[in-house]
This record gives C-alpha cells, structure tokens and sequence, in this order.
C-alpha cells in the first residue's frame, strides 16, 4: 500500500482563479489550475505522445492538448477527445492554512 505525503507549492494567494502553475515533484511534471477557485493537479504529459499538456487552452474543465488536440477532464483526467486514448494522471489537492498542497504516492 502506497502511501501520500502531500507537499506545499504555493499559498492561495499565488495562484488566483484562472491561473496555472507549473511544478516539478519528484521527476513528475504536474500543473495546478484555479478553475473558479477550485484546484486541481495534473500530470503536464498528453497520454498520446508524452508532450506537454499544460499550456493548452483551457475550455471550462476541459484542457486542450497543445500538439494534436485531445482533450481531458482536469478534475478527473478523463479523456474526452482522440487522438488520446489513456486518461491523464490526477493528484488530490488540499488547503492548509492558505497554502495549497499536492498529494505525492511516497
């Protein structure tokens, strides 16, 4: 069984609603989005071919891989679109006394 060690990244105030934050944990690429005040945390890799993910447009909860154009669920990493046929890996997020913190399995 694996367990989470969860880590700090930034405080609320750093990362205001529609805005991104790019991370590197751990050798993983993980960015974190403020979707009207809601975070989310996921992998910065399209599951079609390992390219970033990230700086794709972001369409309500949708992002919109850069390259080729699939598109996944932020919240759960579901994919939406082809070409992408894998989900995107997800970590849970947590607020602690205003800093914002990423779920790591140690």
């Amino acid at each position: 069984m694996t367990a989470l060690s969860f880590i700090s990244v930034c405080s609320e105030e750093e990362l205001p609603p529609g805005e991104r934050l790019f991370i590197e944990i751990d050798d993983k690429s993980i960015v974190l989005f403020n979707l009207a005040g809601d975070y989310y945390a996921i992998a910065d890799v399209c599951t079609h071919d390992d390219g970033p993910l990230g700086e794709g447009e972001v369409d309500d909860h949708q992002i919109i891989c850069p390259r080729h154009g699939a598109r996944f669920d932020i919240p759960t990493g579901e994919v939406l679109a082809l070409p992408a046929v894998q989900d995107v890996p997800v970590y849970p997020i947590r607020v602690v006394d205003g800093m914002i913190e990423i779920g790591i399995e140690s």
